[in-house]
Parts: C-alpha cells; structure tokens; sequence
C-alpha cells in the first residue's frame, strides 16, 4: 500500500508576504485563481484633522493559501510579487490544521470586534502587564477559561512560588 504524500493534498499554507504589501499579494494571488485569505480588523486611524475607519491586517506579513502545494503550484505562489516564502520547517512548506482556518473565518464573519491578543501557550516565559503585579516575569501554567497561573521561580534556590491571574494580563518574554 503506498502512503499518500501529505503535500498532495488540499490544505491551507500560510504566505509571509513583504510587509504592507499583504493586500496586493492577496489581488496577484486571487488573479492566479488560488484560493486565499487576508484576515482584517476595522481600527480608527489617527489624521491630522480626523479620524478615519481603515482596515489593517490582523497578522501582519501573512495572508493564507488553499492549494494542493505541488511543485507547479509553489513556484506559482514564490513568483508571485512581493510574496517572500511559504512558512516552512527544514522539511517544506508546512500545512495549517483546517479546524484553525475554519475558527478564523468563523470569527471574521462574526460583527464582533476583534482585537490582537499575544500568542500563549503553557511553559511560556511571560511579563505581567496590568494590575498589582505588573512587572513580574514567570512561566506561564495550567490556563484555563481565562485564567492562568504564573509561575515565578528562584533557580539558585530551586524553589517557586506560582500565582492565578487573567490570561490578559500577560505578554510573551522576548526569547
């Protein structure tokens, strides 16, 4: 029995594109029939004499792709201009689970307002950075319905203290 080559399926890859050039890459790839998404978020600009509704994208430099990724259609995407790459690992181009992409849309077709929120995950180095803790870096634990749990430890002494906390009260540490 032969394995199925994941490539050769039907699946979302995300396109790092030159920076505030995600919405004229969106255009070139739309014009080369592939099916593709640009998430945007409505926010006030700033005129000098005004302010102005404008749309901005809510992943800066990205903008995701619905293709059987073979070797004709790579090429297709990379010689597309202002396209830099596929997001890729040492083994290709890697592919988005469908469930996260469907979340996406489902959430840019609600009339909710979006806002950016940092990218967290368990084991992660994080900054307090709102309330009477603000300021305290820790490792971030056990997050759940909004509530996360900061740990805060002493490596000389090999001990810690951790403490509960709403999950938007904290950023990611720089690495």
């Amino acid at each position: 029995m032969k394995l199925l080559d994941p490539q050769m399926e039907l699946a979302w890859y995300a396109v790092y594109a030159q920076v505030r050039h995600e919405s004229k890459v969106y255009s070139r790839l739309l014009a080369k029939s592939f099916d593709c998404l640009f998430p945007q978020m409505e926010r006030w600009s700033r005129r000098r004499d005004r302010r102005k509704k404008i749309h901005v994208p809510i992943f800066p430099g990205y903008l995701f792709v619905r293709t059987i990724l073979d070797n004709h259609e790579h090429v297709r995407i990379l010689q597309t201009p202002g396209v830099v790459n596929l997001v890729r690992s040492k083994d290709g181009p890697l592919s988005i689970p469908e469930s996260q992409i469907n979340s996406l849309i489902t959430l840019l077709g609600n009339s909710a307002v979006l806002t950016k929120h940092p990218y967290l995950k368990e084991g992660m180095r994080v900054r307090i950075v709102h309330g009477p803790l603000y300021g305290c870096e820790g490792i971030l634990i056990s997050r759940k319905e909004e509530r996360a749990r900061l740990v805060v430890a002493i490596d000389i002494i090999q001990q810690a203290v951790s403490v509960e906390l709403n999950e938007e009260d904290v950023e990611p540490l720089s690495p």
